[in-house]
């Protein structure tokens, strides 16, 4: 019996003969995704462990965003630091927020909260199954 599921969003990858470097596109936009020259890329992008990273960081910041702006509150600048490590046990990203603003505590507290709201967060933290075939 097949699981249900819905397509939410489409992604392609392309490689020619550039040493590593990958065409991304999906949703009318495209990046180049690389490996550092040390590593025998051409450095010309991120590497996909940064891109990760910068798909946490980034999703962080703009769901942090949307819930400030519906709160009203002042902030000037969101950053969100990520760093990630291997462990003992697999993988861990550590998350730092920083904010420029006018926020008490109590609402750093939530803030802290609802960064882990992010879709990213979620998926990262979720489920996973990945399947792989040949077209």
């Amino acid at each position: 019996m097949d699981e249900f599921k819905e397509s939410i969003l489409t992604s392609k990858a392309v490689m020619g003969r550039t040493q590593y470097q990958t065409t991304v596109s999906g949703l009318n936009h495209t990046i180049l995704v690389d490996e550092p020259a040390d590593k025998g890329g051409t450095d010309t992008g991120m590497d996909p462990f940064s891109l990760l990273l910068a798909s946490l960081g980034s999703c962080t910041a703009i769901t942090l965003r949307m819930y400030i702006e519906r709160k009203m509150w002042v902030v000037d600048e969101i950053t969100v630091d990520l760093e990630m490590f291997k462990t003992g046990n697999g993988t861990l990203i550590e998350r730092k927020l920083q904010f420029k603003g006018e926020l008490k505590q109590e609402q750093i507290d939530r803030l802290v909260d609802i960064a882990d709201k992010c879709p990213i967060h979620k998926i990262l933290e979720g489920n996973i199954k990945i399947d792989t075939s040949v077209i």
